[in-house]
């Protein structure tokens, strides 16, 4: 069985995040989505709710499943028993701190691959910090994200106002 793991904090999901998990999990047995417990970062959404979302979002996909992690991504990765980690590429100034975070990946394990996958053209400029300053300043994200997270993103917002 082959298994890939996405690594991110997906605060927000972006459709971006769902192109890429959508087509890796046309590719891969089993897609893991691995969302990252960082400390240092305050984000917009609790753990607890970014699985939950992404659960939701991709409820009637079996082979997608939801974690969160930390540490090592290599460590999580074999844990896993998966094969590759998928990254998203959106922008060349994406390329050279996924390309320096892929080697040294392979250099910790040099059996886990890594697949660069280009989100689907109109998500190639959308990061989740962009989708959150959007939302903060009163802007539309229609189209950017799934529903649910627009929805949540509006009810957050406008809670913390």
């Amino acid at each position: 069985m082959a298994i890939a793991v996405y690594p991110g904090s997906f605060d927000p999901l972006t459709n971006g995040h769902v192109d890429i998990i959508t087509r890796g999990a046309k590719l891969f047995d089993r897609i893991v989505v691995a969302i990252l417990v960082n400390g240092e970062k305050r984000p917009l959404f609790t753990m607890g709710e970014r699985v939950e979302i992404v659960r939701e979002v991709f409820k009637d996909q079996p082979n997608v499943e939801v974690d969160t992690f930390d540490g090592l991504l290599v460590d999580y990765v074999e844990r896993r028993r998966a094969d590759v980690i998928v990254r998203g590429l959106r922008a060349i100034s994406d390329y050279e701190y996924e390309f320096q975070m892929a080697l040294m990946n392979r250099r910790l394990n040099a059996t886990i691959q890594t697949l660069f996958m280009m989100p689907a053209e109109q998500y190639t400029y959308i990061s989740s910090r962009l989708i959150k300053e959007v939302v903060s300043l009163g802007g539309r994200v229609h189209g950017l994200v799934p529903d649910l997270v627009e929805e949540r993103l509006r009810r957050k917002v406008s809670s913390n106002a």
